[in-house]
């Protein structure tokens, strides 16, 4: 039995003992207890249930296909060019960009778990199976990457309306690419380009949005993070309504930003700006700048309010914390 099968025949959140899941597999209990280590090893809260076995603390849905596709409304899917879901990747990014040359617009690749998963400026992003989605779509731009800027940040405010779609309201976003909930990063954004800077071009576009974090993981992050469960009490959407509603507004919002540019986004980021008004330290290469959050201009730089000025940064290898 391997690791995918277990999780998925552990997937209820009912008890199941040692030796009915080895003998249901053919295998051994002690080859059980190996994959049940690697689960854990992979940050899956298998607990153990005395007499009773194995259990998860909560029940969790496998990504499926057809799941996902049945919950896309039709004209969505007339304009996916391809879903693809893999047990194990390096990061669903890498994965997208490795077969971009033959992928159709608007492909779209998810992992159950990354080994390599990456955020903005090389940060890695933990990605354990089965409790959070980790998806990336390909989108194919002719005007080239002068007429993306502000992608990142349009790519947050599409986040935000697959989360209202889901009944999730209360997320901000932090510029340049994060989604904020509670005080915690709940979604992280990557978009990175290749082709010419005036011709076609294409964009992979990285999401990953917490479903469920255990105490562990929340350790492991390094930062304040959050995820649907706590701003859900304790019962997130299906993972797989989660995916389609996120596949949705992806096709959907950038195909608004193809024909309209950032244009059409800058006023709902505005509204759920959560560096608006905020002392912040922008921190560089070159040095730290302080001052005050002051909106974004409309190229999607951010605004910040200093002693001497009004100072507009851009997002290249740049950190933006509370002062």
């Amino acid at each position: 039995m391997q690791p995918q099968q277990l999780l998925a025949t552990l997937a209820s959140g009912e008890p199941l003992s040692g030796s009915r899941l080895a003998s249901e597999a053919g295998v051994t209990r002690a080859a059980i207890w190996k994959q049940i280590e690697a689960l854990r090893h992979r940050g899956v809260p298998v607990e153990s249930a005395g007499t009773a076995g194995y259990r998860l603390p909560w029940p969790v849905q496998m990504l499926d296909e057809r799941a996902i596709r049945s919950r896309l409304p039709t004209d969505v899917s007339r304009r996916l060019g391809a879903l693809e879901i893999a047990w194990e990747l390096d990061s669903t990014s890498s994965e997208l960009q490795r077969r971009a040359a033959g992928a159709a617009d608007f492909s779209i690749v998810m992992a159950e778990m990354q080994t390599a998963g990456r955020g903005r400026r090389g940060r890695s992003w933990l990605s354990p199976p089965g409790m959070n989605i980790y998806l990336s779509c390909l989108k194919r731009f002719e005007a080239g990457f002068a007429s993306l800027s502000g992608l990142s940040l349009a790519t947050g405010v599409i986040v935000l309306r697959a989360l209202h779609a889901l009944g999730i309201r209360g997320p901000a976003l932090k510029w340049p690419n994060d989604v904020l909930a509670d005080g915690g990063k709940l979604a992280g954004i990557l978009v990175e380009l290749s082709g010419e800077y005036q011709g076609p071009c294409a964009a992979v576009i990285g999401v990953g949005l917490n479903l469920r974090l255990t105490d562990a993981l929340r350790e492991q992050a390094g930062q304040p993070v959050c995820d649907l469960a706590t701003l859900a009490h304790g019962a997130p959407p299906d993972r797989n309504h989660a995916a389609a509603a996120l596949i949705a507004s992806l096709i959907d919002g950038l195909s608004k930003f193809e024909r309209e540019g950032f244009a059409a986004f800058v006023d709902d980021y505005a509204e759920h700006d959560a560096l608006r008004g905020v002392p912040l330290r922008v921190s560089s290469a070159s040095g730290d700048i302080d001052g005050v959050g002051a909106g974004i201009d409309a190229r999607g730089a951010l605004q910040l309010q200093t002693a001497t000025g009004l100072r507009s940064i851009d997002s290249a290898d740049v950190t933006v914390r509370r002062a």
